[in-house]
């Protein structure tokens, strides 16, 4: 089923310039656009308007933050050290790659994970506002699949270590609060 999703989605590069920068943006620029958009809930506080809810915005900022650092560069890794799947480029004749990536860890994504524990974050604070971060994370693995780069599955696995890093995190900072009992 991998292979048929991947090849179905990555049968979409290389079609058009258009669908290409389309399929380039989602895969390497929207994860930035996510990051601004939650830096933007921050800057937005300082504003007369929103100013009641500084404290609560900077605390996801920095809730939203930790956790995609947890699940990228934590978890994510300590996966990728145990388990090094090969990418789609590496074991598949004739896929459209158009990231450019070295052969190491494609399982789980990295972005995925980063931009999944994001969107939890958000979740946290702002329920409905999150479905956009959500779908934006989708968006997101959907065109790491398309460019070439991962496997469905490293989609999915990133989602998973990304919402339950979040979660983790959530439960740690609440500890932590608390006085660490």
């Amino acid at each position: 089923m991998d292979v048929i999703i991947f090849r179905w989605l990555n049968s979409w590069a290389g079609v058009n310039s258009f669908y290409d920068w389309i399929i380039y943006f989602r895969a390497v620029y929207l994860l930035y656009v996510v990051i601004a958009a939650l830096l933007l809930f921050a800057a937005l506080s300082f504003f007369p308007k929103w100013r009641g809810n500084l404290k609560k915005n900077i605390e996801m900022v920095i809730f939203a933050l930790a956790s995609g650092v947890f699940s990228r560069f934590i978890i994510a890794e300590i996966i990728r050290f145990f388990y090094n799947r090969p990418r789609p480029f590496e074991v598949l004749d004739n896929v459209k790659q158009l990231v450019e990536r070295s052969g190491w860890g494609s399982f789980p994504s990295g972005h995925a994970s980063f931009s999944f524990a994001i969107a939890m974050a958000v979740a946290y604070y702002y329920p409905k506002t999150s479905i956009l971060f959500f779908l934006a994370a989708f968006s997101i693995g959907g065109g790491r699949v398309a460019a070439g780069a991962h496997w469905p599955s490293d989609i999915l696995a990133g989602a998973v270590v990304g919402i339950l890093s979040a979660w983790l995190v959530k439960i740690l900072l609440k500890n932590f609060a608390r006085g660490g009992s």
